[in-house]
């Protein structure tokens, strides 16, 4: 099992330079990867300062020599998959092949979709409070974003592979081109799925990756965490649907650490028995101190 370390792109009672600092604090303490959220404008608070994900994670490879950086997850029907290409083999030459890219739909009302415009948003202002109610909208909406991301996600492996790729899609369309140099890791920097067990496109699409980060759909009261026989069903459809032989990836967790260290200490053994390879630790936007301290705990290991 390997521990991650999630945080927000947002004010952490510093600035972007105190994320990459914090990214050094986890190397030190034990950390496996430090992964970003990727958001234009922070979800929690419209009015918080948000730093760019990309910015930040350079950064901290320049900071940093063995933990794993990456986001959970980048919105990839909001970028332009071309440029995303030549930004993630940047920073994966300048991390020496530390990249994780996760990768999602986003979420459904993010700001960082509606407020600006973006294709594949449905804009609340023009929807009626009924539809709102009611979710109008709301389906069309993560439909064409999931065909936004198989598309971009198509030219983006294209565009990694360092031959001559075109591509005619229904969004995307690229006239024959070649992207150089290559990505450090091979086959390619891994991609990890973001989304929720048992949707058959999100398991369907990471099937064709290498990973999933997520959790499950759940109701009022319920929790967004796996269970063990959930995850092994995971495991089993996934591997149903892989053509390939590469190592496949299971992080889960994202929440905050729990009091009761032991119990999660259990949980986290009883998920990694059933398949999980990852587990995540998510820091809440908090003041900078409460966070040093939190990273400097290191992770709950099982080993």
């Amino acid at each position: 099992m390997q521990y991650g370390l999630e945080l927000p792109n947002t004010d952490m009672g510093g600035d972007a330079q105190t994320l990459a600092e914090l990214a050094v604090l986890a190397e030190e303490a034990g950390w496996d990867g430090i992964f970003l959220e990727d958001y234009i404008v922070h979800h929690s608070a419209s009015a918080a300062p948000t730093y760019d994900p990309w910015v930040v994670l350079a950064a901290m490879a320049l900071r940093t020599k063995r933990i794993r950086l990456g986001t959970t997850v980048t919105p990839l029907p909001r970028r332009r998959p071309w440029k995303l290409a030549r930004e993630t083999v940047t920073l994966d030459h300048l991390s020496h092949g530390r990249l994780i890219l996760g990768v999602g739909l986003g979420d459904v009302n993010d700001p960082g979709f509606a407020q600006v415009g973006e294709v594949g948003s449905v804009c609340r202002a023009e929807r009626s409070g009924a539809d709102i109610a009611n979710g109008v909208g709301e389906a069309t909406d993560t439909r064409k974003r999931a065909k936004m991301l198989d598309e971009a996600l198509d030219v983006l492996v294209g565009l990694w592979s360092g031959q001559p790729f075109s591509y005619q899609g229904e969004f995307y369309q690229v006239r024959e081109v070649t992207f150089l140099p290559l990505p450090v890791q091979t086959p390619r920097i891994p991609i990890w799925v973001g989304g929720n067990w048992p949707h058959q496109g999100v398991i369907r699409r990471a099937a064709r990756y290498d990973g999933f980060c997520g959790g499950k759909v759940y109701g009022k009261g319920e929790s967004w965490c796996m269970t063990p026989a959930e995850v092994q069903a995971l495991k089993a459809s996934i591997e149903g649907q892989r053509s390939v032989a590469t190592p496949f990836d299971i992080a889960l967790g994202g929440a905050e650490r729990s009091t009761d260290w032991e119990q999660e200490r259990a949980t986290i053994k009883s998920l990694a028995e059933a398949g999980a390879t990852w587990w995540m630790e998510w820091i809440a936007p908090c003041g900078l101190e409460e966070v040093r301290a939190r990273i400097k705990q290191g992770p709950l290991r099982i080993d």
